[in-house]
């Protein structure tokens, strides 16, 4: 059986299918198509099949003609028809894997997908998961439920885990261009995974479990979740005492050896490092052990829009206002810069601070033009507001949360009566420093 998908694989007869084609699913489709494979692409979220069928893109950096390619290619089907399931030779799963209330795990997705994918299961089919998640969820969660079809894994099916790293919007890596770990199930599985990923992705680095695959992925977001941490600390640190830590991180930086740079803001954003650290806490509870050190950076980077905050109300002080009934602009909704992507970002919960505080909010992103509904945040009925010089010295405070490229600073600082910047985006402003605070 395998060795008939082997081949199918190799000289690329074989039909990859993608389920969830959002910021993780799109550009993965991308580099099947691209290597020239017929490609499958499943969603529940009719919108987005519609929108896809008709070659428009619904994420900034995936654009129209590119879509519009692979349908007149003939390489790309959209569809919501989960029994279709069963017409990929192998099946890549990316749909979210976000945190309960209570910060646990939630895998309702995962699962949900794989007993879709186990009621239609055949013999001779691949499945990988590549959704970020915790160690042994593939052998101890996925496995089972497919298993369940009554057909047997390393003979009928083959399973494996082989982590997303998708940056959205960097356009030095794309999904073909940035290494791909895979670990299988079984020898076989790990052979036909890392078979596929190598005829589309730039390099495969195949490892001996799908342990190690999930691991992996956790250890690469919870070290930056942790040094981000750390800077986050010393710029409430230094700030007391009139440091800039901007500037102490670039002299930092000069050291050719022992040191990388991060950079502080006003939260952890995007859908992998606000969340990994807490899977990582999660399954050390279930071991019978706690993760301080882990721990208290997640408290720090969830505590930087309270921090932030705090500042706002420090600098409208100094100029005899409160919080309550002040008019602040908000820029940037994206949880970085230069992407439409808004999930996690920390510009939520400072809107929710705000609002709470009375605020007279107002907001521009010039990659989002309307506030989307969110999971776990109430979100206004806000659209984009345009930066006219009239409207920005109508605003007590303009507060830079994503510093995207299309921003003028100049003339924002120009017409603005304060700039509240979190990303140190006001750097080479000439004129009207007085102006800007850092928080």
């Amino acid at each position: 059986m395998h060795e008939q998908l082997e081949q199918a694989i190799r000289d690329k007869s074989a039909r990859v299918g993608i389920i969830g084609l959002g910021y993780v699913g799109l550009p993965l489709a991308s580099a099947f198509v691209g290597a020239g494979f017929h490609t499958l692409g499943f969603d529940v979220d009719q919108a987005k099949i519609d929108q896809l069928a008709a070659g428009e893109s619904y994420i900034e950096h995936m654009s129209s003609e590119l879509i519009g390619s692979w349908l007149e290619a003939d390489r790309f089907e959209p569809t919501s028809d989960l029994a279709r399931l069963a017409d990929a030779d192998c099946l890549l799963i990316c749909v979210p894997t976000p945190l309960t209330d209570s910060r646990d795990p939630d895998l309702s997705y995962v699962e949900d997908t794989v007993r879709s994918i186990a009621a239609v299961l055949r013999p001779g089919q691949l499945i990988v998961l590549e959704s970020t998640t915790y160690p042994t969820t593939t052998r101890n969660i996925v496995l089972p439920i497919l298993e369940q079809s009554g057909l047997a894994s390393g003979r009928d099916f083959f399973v494996a885990y082989s982590p997303e790293r998708e940056d959205p919007g960097n356009p030095e890596h794309s999904a073909a261009g940035i290494p791909k770990v895979v670990g299988g199930i079984d020898e076989t599985s790990c052979r036909l995974a890392t078979a596929l990923y190598e005829q589309a992705i730039v390099q495969v680095v195949d490892v001996s479990s799908p342990e190690i695959a999930e691991a992996c992925k956790i250890l690469e977001n919870t070290y930056r979740a942790v040094n981000i941490a750390l800077v986050n600390e010393l710029k409430m640190l230094f700030d007391r005492m009139e440091i800039d830590i901007w500037e102490v991180i670039d002299a930092a930086k000069t050291k050719p050896f022992g040191f990388q740079a991060f950079y502080p803001g006003p939260g952890l954003g995007g859908h992998c490092i606000p969340i990994d650290p807490f899977y990582l806490a999660w399954l050390a509870r279930q071991q019978g052990q706690t993760t301080r050190f882990i721990e208290l950076a997640g408290e720090i980077n969830s505590r930087m829009p309270e921090y932030v905050i705090g500042r706002l109300v420090e600098f409208l002080g100094e100029q005899g206002k409160s919080l309550d009934g002040s008019r602040i602009c908000l820029l940037g909704i994206a949880y970085k810069k230069d992407v439409d992507d808004p999930r996690e970002s920390p510009s939520f919960v400072l809107m929710e601070l705000m609002l709470a505080g009375g605020v007279s909010l107002t907001y521009n992103d010039p990659h989002i033009p309307t506030l989307p509904a969110m999971r776990h945040h109430d979100v206004p009925d806000l659209a984009s507001s345009e930066l006219t010089p009239g409207f920005l010295a109508e605003q007590d405070c303009v507060l830079i949360a994503t510093d995207h490229s299309a921003y003028d600073y100049d003339f924002i600082v120009e017409h603005s009566a304060m700039v509240l910047d979190t990303r140190n985006a006001t750097r080479d402003v000439g004129s009207g420093r007085e102006k800007i605070r850092k928080a």
